[in-house]
C-alpha cells in the first residue's frame, strides 16, 4: 500500500469515528464523557498532579473553613470552637448566674465570639500563601501523611502569622463589639461581691489564641473530610490524587 493509500485509510477511520460519535444518542456521549473522565482519575499521579492536587484541595478546604467561622455564629454556634469564658474568669460567670446576672455573662460570651468571627475572614489569605509557597515534598508528605497532616503544616507555618495578624484585629473587634464593655460590668459586677478576690483577665490575648485555635479545628475537620468523603473530590486531579493516596495506604 503506498503512503497516499495508506493516509487516505486513516483519515476515512477518523472520519467513521467522529461519524459514530455525532450519531449516538445524548446518553451515550456523556458515557463516552464519564468513561474518559474516569480514566483521567485513575493511575499513578506525578509528583506535579500530587503536589498540584494537594494545593487545590488545601485552598478549597481553608476557604470554605474561614468562610464558615467568619459567617455569624460560625463560633457562637458552633460547639466545637465556641469561646467561652477565660479558665480564670470561669467563676465570675457562676458567681453572676448565682445571683440573676446571667444576662450580663450571656452577653460577654456573646460579644467575645462575634469578635473571632470578625477575625477569622483574615485567616484565608495567610492560609493560601502559605498553601502557594509549599514544596513537592510537603505536598507529599501531606498527602501520605497522617489525617491531619495538613493542619500541622498549617500551625508550624502559620500560626506566627496568624496571632500577629489576629491580634490588633480582635482588640478592634472586642470594642466594636462591646465585649470590653460587657467583661467590664462583668468583672465589676462579681468585684463587688463581698469577699471575692478580684479577677482580671487579658481579653485580647484570650480571644486571639481561641480564635486560632478554632481555625486549626476547621481546618482539620476539612481535611478529614476530603480525606475520607470521596464525594469531596470535586475535581478530576483530587479524585486521581487521593484515589491514589487511599490505595496506597491500605
Amino acid at each position: 500500500m503506498t503512503k497516499s493509500s495508506l493516509r487516505n485509510v486513516v483519515m476515512l477511520t477518523i472520519a467513521s469515528c467522529f461519524l459514530f460519535i455525532s450519531s449516538c444518542d445524548v446518553q451515550s456521549q456523556a458515557q463516552l464523557g464519564n468513561i474518559l473522565k474516569q480514566a483521567g482519575a485513575t493511575g499513578t499521579p506525578t509528583t506535579l498532579e500530587i503536589a498540584s492536587g494537594i494545593k487545590q484541595a488545601l485552598e478549597i478546604g481553608t476557604s470554605n473553613g474561614a468562610d464558615k467561622l467568619s459567617a455569624k455564629d460560625g463560633f457562637l454556634g458552633n460547639m466545637a470552637v465556641k469561646i467561652l469564658f477565660p479558665p480564670e474568669a470561669q467563676k465570675v460567670e457562676n458567681a453572676l448566674r448565682g445571683i440573676g446576672l446571667g444576662s450580663v455573662a450571656d452577653n460577654v460570651i456573646t460579644s467575645l465570639n462575634r469578635a473571632a468571627e470578625d477575625a477569622a475572614q483574615e485567616a484565608k489569605p495567610i492560609f493560601i500563601a502559605a498553601v502557594r509557597q509549599m514544596t513537592i515534598t510537603d505536598a507529599t508528605n501531606i498527602l501520605m501523611g497522617k489525617q491531619d497532616a495538613a493542619t500541622e503544616y498549617f500551625k508550624r507555618v502559620t500560626t506566627a502569622q496568624l496571632m500577629s495578624k489576629f491580634s490588633p484585629i480582635i482588640g478592634n473587634s472586642l470594642n466594636k463589639v462591646g465585649a470590653t464593655k460587657y467583661w467590664t460590668e462583668a468583672a465589676n459586677s462579681y468585684n463587688k461581691i463581698p469577699l471575692v478576690k478580684p479577677v482580671t483577665a487579658d481579653l485580647n490575648a484570650y480571644v486571639t489564641q481561641k480564635a486560632i485555635d478554632g481555625m486549626f479545628k476547621q481546618v482539620a475537620q476539612e481535611e478529614l473530610q476530603i480525606r475520607e468523603n470521596i464525594n469531596a473530590r470535586s475535581t478530576t486531579l483530587l479524585k486521581k490524587v487521593f484515589g491514589y493516596a487511599d490505595k496506597n495506604k491500605k
